[in-house]
């Protein structure tokens, strides 16, 4: 696996580089800026894209801009952005564009190797790890009349591990109830939100993340 880092923080960035190398990940090149970004994912086509959110020279959205510049450049680049913070507005921007390979993780996450590896590991290959705290402010700013709504809490519970890329039996573990029941909640949360099965193969992850990104903007 070939990754690119943006990533302001040359301490955090020298961890990246070294802690990805110890799991087997080449890092192929690093910026420290937003419009960076673009050029090294032009020139590697990288298998992952690692972005900071706040950045020079403004410090404020210029990773998840440059992130978005990239999937419309080079569509299906999977990203992992690692924020301080929750960017609700990008953040809903970047997940509505199509959540296959998409991540938002907060950094803290990165303390845990395993899981961070994991998530790296999962987003290359095409899935989507989205933090519970990013999860839980989309699902918080709904507005009303929103089909949310209509979600039991049982159901929004289901959606939110839905929309980590959670399996029906990791679902299932975490809830403590069985395969079943999560099949049905699932059923239940697709016909509550008008998500159809002509909308692809995927629609348990893509479908549900484009909706929580129209929801939240």
């Amino acid at each position: 696996m070939r990754v690119v880092i943006a990533e302001d923080s040359v301490l955090l960035r020298e961890g990246l580089v070294r802690l990805l190398g110890d799991a087997g990940i080449e890092t192929v090149a690093t910026v420290g800026d937003g419009p960076g970004l673009l050029g090294i994912v032009e020139e590697h086509k990288p298998d992952l894209a690692i972005v900071d959110v706040r950045m020079p020279p403004s410090f404020t959205d210029e990773g998840l801009r440059a992130a978005l510049n990239v999937r419309e450049r080079r569509p299906g680049t999977p990203i992992l952005v690692l924020s301080q913070y929750v960017e609700e507005r990008y953040a809903t921007d970047l997940i509505g564009g199509g959540a296959e390979g998409v991540g938002y993780l907060l950094k803290e996450r990165v303390s845990d190797v395993a899981e961070f590896i994991d998530a790296v590991r999962r987003i290359a290959s095409g899935g989507t790890v989205i933090d519970p705290e990013v999860i839980g402010q989309l699902l918080g700013r709904r507005r009303t009349g929103d089909p949310l709504d209509a979600l039991t809490p049982r159901e929004r519970e289901v959606l939110a591990l839905m929309a980590q890329g959670r399996s029906n039996g990791a679902i299932a573990g975490d809830l403590v109830v069985t395969e079943g029941a999560v099949e049905k909640h699932i059923s239940n949360i697709f016909m509550k939100l008008d998500l159809q099965p002509a909308q692809g193969g995927h629609r348990r992850v893509m479908a549900v993340l484009a909706y929580l990104g129209r929801a939240g903007a």
